[in-house]
């Protein structure tokens, strides 16, 4: 085993010397993933990403980028799914109540970069782009109140939703470790509108609360809104 990862480290270290940045005349397109870093209340990671770069030229390229996770923030530990079983008594015993929670969020970015000249493995860049997204929140309730079982809520539900529209500016890096993969980082100065759906909480087919529908509009400036990369240029 001791052998076997001395050689892997040999051929690692091998490749990154000789690696060095294709032309735009050899690979065009470019696959990566992203995991995204948001330090606007403290460091965190968010859900991954997918981007896609056609180079024109050397200098040139357009992207197109996919991203998901289970709230509108996109935090990867808040969940897309949850379900909580209640008991009628405190020792877990009786009729049982049921709260099931389903998130979903998405976003697509389109965007454009300039690559500098950088050296023979490194290529850095600034972008900009714009980007459109959407998400949606149901929570279903059977005998509960939503804390604790209840055998008077039969049935009650709570739904909602948001749209957003953003643009971004960012420089950045690839980085060669091998012949045509590559390693980089990110960091953007973003402005995002948010559009919030009405929020209805249904109770047994009548309305009990309507949170009507609401904006709001961040940009991060001063706190780093970006991305650990990495990628194959084919």
């Amino acid at each position: 085993m001791k052998k076997l990862m001395i050689f892997v480290g040999a051929l690692t270290l091998t490749g990154s010397l000789f690696a060095q940045k294709p032309a735009s005349d050899d690979a065009r397109y470019s696959l990566e993933g992203l995991a995204n870093l948001n330090t606007t209340d403290g460091m965190s990671f968010a859900a991954p990403s997918l981007r896609l770069r056609y180079f024109a030229t050397d200098n040139i390229a357009a992207r197109l980028q996919f991203g998901f996770g289970g709230d509108g923030s996109s935090v990867v530990n808040v969940p897309s799914s949850e379900s909580y079983t209640y008991y009628e008594n405190a020792d877990g015993t009786g009729a049982t109540g049921t709260v099931d929670i389903a998130r979903s969020q998405w976003n697509l970015g389109l965007g454009a970069e300039y690559h500098l000249t950088g050296t023979d493995k490194m290529s850095p860049y600034f972008s900009a782009g714009i980007s459109i997204g959407a998400g949606s929140y149901e929570e279903s309730w059977a005998n509960s109140d939503g804390e604790a079982y209840s055998a008077a809520i039969t049935d009650a539900s709570i739904t909602g939703g948001f749209s957003s529209f953003g643009w971004g500016l960012g420089a950045g890096f690839d980085y060669y470790v091998a012949d045509n993969l590559y390693m980089g980082l990110e960091l953007n100065l973003t402005s995002t509108g948010i559009n919030n759906d009405a929020t209805h909480v249904m109770v047994m087919g009548n309305t009990a609360a309507h949170v009507p529908e609401n904006s709001m509009t961040y940009t991060n400036i001063g706190a780093a809104h970006g991305s650990v990369r990495i990628g194959w240029r084919f």
